[in-house]
């Protein structure tokens, strides 16, 4: 017989016919299921792979027929079934993936055919159905149309799909359901898996970066008494033990500041925020970030010293410093620009005047016009960050730090020695979107007690995002930390940025949705 290579266009079976309903293609998988447990386990655990397609494909993809023949190698290996093709009533070919390579090079072929395997072996195959995860062993060969096939000498059903494979050309196409069904979606999509495996090699290089640069990994409680460390709306809980309310935590700031008051001079922590706002393509209420603080430095080192964190990041996540974001190139390679916050409205909203911008009638009049509403105990400073959003932060496609924040709106960050009302703080924005957010650290007692009192002010005036008065980092502060610059980076958006995603529910492996109807 001719062994010939099994197409892309072939492969499918008689239980992804069009039209067949699905509820009765699950009751013949479970009658398949029920009759293999009447002869025996029905989901065995003493198959151990050896082998890995990726592996496999590497090695042996560029040897010849005869290199191959001549010197045979043997294969163990356990993957999905995710085609099948029937070649004479003595033989058929399957394709096997498993979680190896970064495409296609997961996968592997395999042939079944009576004399090798087996008449029982091959009768059983043949009830075998797309999703099928199969352990084989075997030996390596090449088809006359040079597709590194396994010849299988023993085959065995490890695990029974009772659910069927989405078609295999129209894939699993509707994107709330890619969401909901993440383990499908990772079947059926290179795309996807590519995407995860990038998340990883990012959060890799991120975490091997900050040990080889002398930051210690620390881990800090999730359950605050206090929810601090940024402005936002927490998440509400109640500890039956201690009768006590707590709220997840919302960033991590003040307990790894805690710990630079302790004498830990470099840490850092990857960690999960919790945000009770809104949902959107780029807010997800759990979310990822990395937050590290330095003794001894300001906030010009921390600009660097993060520019050097996600340049290193892309290049091991995605094999080079220069992206592309939606068709258009994103170069990390190059220094990444900075402007104070009057600089950017210039820049890109260049109509105002210097003189209007000075203006908080004016600043207050304009924003109306972009249906924002300030705060009423809005500053000049405060003013101006917002129409910065409204003008100047969505055309910030190149990296670019946006310096010199309003005292008003950095409760945390240390005020300049030289120009009144502004702090040492950055947020560092690509594609329009923030990215990261830093500062010299305010180690003052005195002086961040008193913008807590100032933030509980707003908070009674109605500003639900203020943050509340942590009397405990007081009293740490009072112990005395030293100089120190930190910065936290949202994980979730690089990534959105490393791997091209438009949506954070396409780097979030299992984002937060509505209830399922």
């Amino acid at each position: 017989m001719t062994i010939e290579n099994q197409g892309d266009n072939q492969g499918q079976v008689q239980d992804q016919a069009p039209g067949l309903d699905d509820n009765k293609i699950i009751a013949e998988r479970r009658a398949k299921l029920a009759a293999i447990r009447e002869q025996g386990i029905a989901f065995p655990n003493d198959f151990r792979p050896e082998h890995k397609a990726a592996d496999l494909q590497a090695q042996y993809a560029g040897k010849s027929r005869e290199e191959l023949e001549a010197e045979p190698v043997p294969v163990v290996l356990a993957g999905r079934m995710m085609l099948k093709r029937e070649a004479g009533k003595k033989a058929a070919f399957a394709t096997l993936q498993d979680s190896s390579g970064k495409a296609c090079d997961g996968r592997i072929q395999i042939y079944v055919t009576l004399d090798a395997t087996g008449e029982a072996a091959m009768e059983a195959f043949r009830t075998y159905d797309l999703g099928d995860i199969l352990g084989v062993t075997g030996t390596l060969f090449k088809t006359k149309t040079d597709e590194l096939t396994v010849k299988v000498s023993e085959l065995r059903l490890i695990t029974k799909s009772l659910r069927p494979l989405p078609d295999k050309f129209h894939g699993l196409a509707d994107q709330e359901t890619k969401y909901r069904q993440r383990y499908v979606d990772l079947i059926m999509n290179e795309d996807t898996r590519r995407t995860f495996k990038a998340r990883t090699a990012a959060i890799s290089s991120i975490r091997r970066f900050m040990q080889e640069n002398e930051f210690m990994e620390v881990e800090t409680p999730m359950l605050h008494t206090i929810p601090g460390g940024a402005a936002a709306k927490p998440f509400i809980t109640h500890h039956n033990a201690l009768d006590m309310q707590m709220f997840l935590r919302i960033a991590p700031e003040l307990y790894l500041k805690r710990l630079v008051v302790g004498g830990f001079d470099r840490v850092f922590e990857i960690n999960r925020n919790f945000r009770n706002e809104g949902v959107s393509i780029r807010h997800n209420p759990e979310f990822t970030m990395m937050e590290f603080y330095a003794a001894y430095t300001d906030y010009q080192w921390i600009m660097n010293f993060t520019e050097a964190v996600i340049r290193q990041a892309a290049v091991d996540a995605h094999g080079s410093a220069v992206l592309t974001y939606g068709g258009r190139e994103l170069d990390l390679s190059k220094p990444f620009h900075r402007l104070t916050i009057v600089g950017a409205i210039n820049k890109f909203a260049p109509h105002y005047t210097n003189e209007q911008l000075d203006d908080a009638e004016f600043i207050k009049a304009e924003l109306k016009k972009f249906g924002v509403k300030p705060h009423a105990h809005s500053g000049l400073g405060a003013l101006q960050l917002a129409l910065f959003e409204e003008t100047a932060e969505a055309q910030l496609w190149e990296p670019t730090f946006i310096i010199d924040y309003p005292e008003e709106v950095s409760p945390l960050a240390r005020a300049s020695d030289t120009r009144k009302g502004i702090t040492e703080r950055f947020e560092l924005f690509m594609v329009g979107r923030e990215i990261a957010n830093g500062f010299s650290e305010l180690n003052d007692a005195e002086d961040q007690s008193a913008r807590f009192l100032a933030q509980v002010a707003a908070k009674e005036a109605g500003d639900d995002e203020a943050m509340f008065y942590d009397a405990d980092y007081i009293r740490a502060l009072e112990y005395g930390m030293p100089p120190a610059g930190g910065c936290g980076i949202g994980i979730d958006r690089l990534i959105m940025l490393l791997t091209d995603s438009p949506n954070i529910r396409d780097v979030l492996l299992f984002p937060h949705l509505r209830k399922e109807d």
